[in-house]
C-alpha cells in the first residue's frame, strides 16, 4: 500500500472489519470486543487478503491506550472503592497473586526467565473493565451489592496494572542491566542496577506528585474557564489535549508510559464537577480509538500460537477460567457473600482484556516478555471473553441447584 494512503486504509478498513464483525458478535451473544480482536487478525500480516500498515496501527494503538486510560482515571471512585474495601481489596489482591503465581510456574515450564513468567502470570491475573461492565448492566445486576463490590475488585486490579506499568520498564532496566545514559556512566553491576531503579522511582514520584499538588489546582481550572466560553468543539479539544499532552509530557519528560501520563490527568479531572462533562464530551473519540486499540492488538495475533502451543494454551485459558473463578468464589464466600453472589463474582472475572493487552506489549516493547507470551495472553484472552456469557450461565445453573429458592435476575 502507499505510504500516503496506508494510515487512511488501515483506519477505514479496520472500522469497517470492526463494525461488520461486532455486529456478528452481537447476532450471537457475544461481546463485541471479540470482533474487534478478530477484526484486527483479518488485516494483519499473518492472515490472506488485506494487510494493514502495522507502524500506524501501532500508533494508533497508542492514542487507544491514552484515551482508555484517561477514561479509567475519570471514572475512578474512591468513594465505590472504599464502599466495597470489605471484599474488594483482599478479594482482588489475594485473587490476583493466586493467578499471577500459576501463570509463573506456566511460563517457567517454558523456559522464560523469572521476569517473563512474573509478567505472564500477572498479565492472566486482571479482568477486562468494559467486558465486566457489560456483562453486569445486561444483566441488571451491576447496582446490587455483588455487583459494586465486583467493580471494586477491578478498581483495585486496575490500580495494581497501573502499579504495574511502572514496574515494567524497572524489570526491564534490571533484567538487561541498563542505565539511564550520563547520568550513571561508569556504574555497573548491582551498584548500577540499584540506582537505576531508584533513579526511576524517583522519576515517577516526582511526576505524580506534579500532577496530585499542580495539576488537582490547574487542570481543573482550565477547563472550567473553557466551559465558561460555553463551545463544546472548544472544551472537547480541551480535554482531548488534557489526555493526550499531559500523557505525552509524561513519556518525553519523566520516562513514565503514555498509560500511566493518560490516567493521572483523568483521576485529577475525575475528583472535580467537570468529570462529567469530560466523559461525555471525550466519549465518541475514546470509543473510536478504542476500537482501533483492539483492532491494533488483533494485527499483531499470529494464530499460529493455536496450533504451536495448544497445550500451553489450554493451561493458559484454564488458568483464567477454573483458577480465577475458585479463587474469587472462594474469597467473596470467605467475605460472607452468598453462594449466588460469590458465583457472579467468579464469573465476571473469568475472563482477561484491555489492561493485559497494554501490559504485555509494553512488556514485548521493553524487551521483559517474548511474542510468544504476548500471542498466549491475547488467545487466552479472545477464548475467554467469548466464552464469558456461557461462565455465567453455568453460574447460573449452579446457583439454582445449590440454593433452589435463588433464581437468577432476568438478563
Amino acid at each position: 500500500m502507499p505510504y500516503e494512503t496506508a494510515l487512511i486504509g488501515t483506519i477505514a478498513l479496520g472500522l469497517t472489519y470492526a463494525l461488520f464483525l461486532g455486529l456478528l458478535a452481537r447476532a450471537v451473544k457475544l461481546p463485541t470486543l471479540v470482533g474487534y480482536l478478530l477484526a484486527g487478525i483479518a488485516i494483519g500480516p499473518f492472515t490472506p487478503g488485506f494487510v494493514g500498515d502495522l507502524a500506524a496501527a501501532g500508533q494508533l494503538a497508542e492514542i487507544g491506550v491514552i484515551l482508555l486510560m484517561f477514561g479509567v482515571g475519570l471514572h475512578f471512585s474512591p468513594r465505590e472503592l472504599a464502599d466495597a474495601r470489605g471484599i474488594a481489596v483482599p478479594g482482588a489482591i489475594i485473587q490476583m497473586t493466586t493467578a499471577t503465581v500459576m501463570g509463573y510456574g506456566l511460563g517457567k515450564l517454558m523456559g522464560w526467565t523469572d521476569a517473563a513468567s512474573l509478567v505472564f502470570g500477572f498479565c492472566l491475573s486482571v479482568a477486562s473493565t468494559v467486558v465486566l461492565l457489560r456483562a453486569l448492566t445486561e444483566r441488571g445486576e451491576l447496582s446490587a451489592p455483588h455487583g459494586h463490590a465486583a467493580v471494586g475488585w477491578l478498581v483495585v486490579e486496575d490500580m495494581a496494572m497501573v502499579l504495574a506499568l511502572v514496574l515494567v520498564p524497572i524489570l526491564a532496566a534490571i533484567t538487561q542491566d541498563r542505565t539511564p545514559v550520563g547520568l550513571l556512566a561508569g556504574l555497573g553491576g548491582t551498584g548500577g542496577t540499584v540506582v537505576t531503579v531508584l533513579f526511576t522511582l524517583a522519576k515517577v514520584a516526582v511526576f505524580v506528585a506534579i500532577m496530585l499538588l499542580v495539576g488537582a489546582r490547574f487542570l481543573p481550572w482550565a477547563l472550567s474557564w473553557v466551559g465558561r466560553l460555553r463551545s463544546r468543539e472548544l472544551f472537547s479539544l480541551a480535554a482531548l489535549v488534557t489526555a493526550l499532552g499531559i500523557a505525552y509530557i509524561a513519556y518525553k519528560l519523566f520516562g513514565v508510559s503514555f498509560a500511566l501520563g493518560a490516567f493521572l490527568a483523568g483521576l485529577v479531572l475525575g475528583q472535580s464537577t467537570l468529570s462529567q462533562k469530560a466523559a461525555e464530551q471525550t466519549l465518541p473519540l475514546r470509543d473510536a480509538f478504542a476500537v482501533l486499540f483492539f483492532v491494533a492488538v488483533g494485527m499483531l495475533f499470529d494464530p499460529g500460537i493455536l496450533w504451536r502451543e495448544p497445550l500451553v494454551l489450554l493451561a493458559a485459558v484454564l488458568i483464567v477460567l477454573v483458577g480465577k473463578t475458585i479463587a474469587a468464589y472462594l474469597i467473596a464466600r470467605m467475605r460472607g457473600l452468598g453462594r449466588r453472589e460469590s458465583l457472579i463474582i467468579g464469573a465476571s472475572l473469568a475472563q482477561v482484556g484491555e489492561f493485559s493487552f497494554i501490559l504485555a506489549g509494553l512488556a514485548v516493547t521493553e524487551g521483559v516478555l517474548p511474542e510468544a507470551a504476548r500471542d498466549l495472553v491475547l488467545a487466552t484472552a479472545l477464548i475467554s471473553i467469548a466464552v464469558n456469557p456461557f461462565v455465567f450461565k453455568l453460574a447460573d445453573v449452579l446457583a439454582r441447584r445449590f440454593s433452589p429458592g435463588s433464581e437468577p435476575r432476568p438478563g
